[in-house]
């Protein structure tokens, strides 16, 4: 049984469910799942003027934990068309477990958030995407067996790099059923692609 982290970073809450779906996902491939979050750089009360979701209940992750897992999936909303200061930041601490090649043939994949369409989610799971590779990590993205990617019949996220979701210039959208679909679907796939590497 391979084990999987699903390793997120949330403002709003919308990278929390897509996490959720990610791990349900993995889970349905029979592996042993953990959802961990990455620390809050922002202090308290500013986080609290700004809305953020301060109520999430997955533990906080460190980065030793990292090497534990078969399967690493990363996600994290986006910033101006890059990953978060808060994900980038836990992952510049990883020198270490890349130095001894800890990540080494492990498998990984990312996912994301945008306000708009158009905002950078390509952009962003390449910056996630970049990390993995330079950790030594084996990439799983989403591929076209999730249909819902290329639907015209909504407004919709997805990519062959991803799972996406959209949420909106205020945040009001939450990721739609065919956003979270595609969260499940990659997660399962990295986790049988874990199995067939570790199993």
């Amino acid at each position: 049984m391979p084990k999987v982290l699903v390793l997120y970073y949330s403002s709003y809450g919308h990278i929390e469910k897509m996490a959720e779906a990610v791990a349900e996902g993995a889970r349905e491939a029979g592996a042993a799942v953990d959802i961990k979050r990455v620390p809050e750089l922002v202090p308290q009360e500013i986080a609290a003027k700004s809305h953020f979701k301060l109520d999430q209940k997955a533990p906080v992750a460190k980065v030793e934990d990292l090497a534990e897992y078969d399967a690493i999936i990363i996600g994290t909303g986006t910033r101006f068309g890059r990953m978060t200061s808060q994900m980038a930041n836990f992952l510049d601490q990883a020198g270490g477990l890349w130095a001894r090649g800890a990540l080494n043939g492990k498998v990984g994949g990312a996912f994301t958030s945008t306000a708009t369409q158009h905002g950078g989610q390509e952009t962003t799971l390449f910056t996630i995407i970049t990390n993995l590779l330079h950790f030594g990590m084996v990439v799983v993205g989403l591929d076209y067996g999730h249909t819902g990617q290329t639907t015209l019949d909504e407004i919709t996220g997805g990519s062959p790099y991803g799972a996406s979701t959209i949420a909106g210039g205020d945040g009001s959208r939450q990721p739609s059923e065919n956003e979270l679909t595609g969260a499940r679907y990659q997660g399962r796939k990295i986790a049988e692609v874990a199995k067939k590497l570790h199993g």
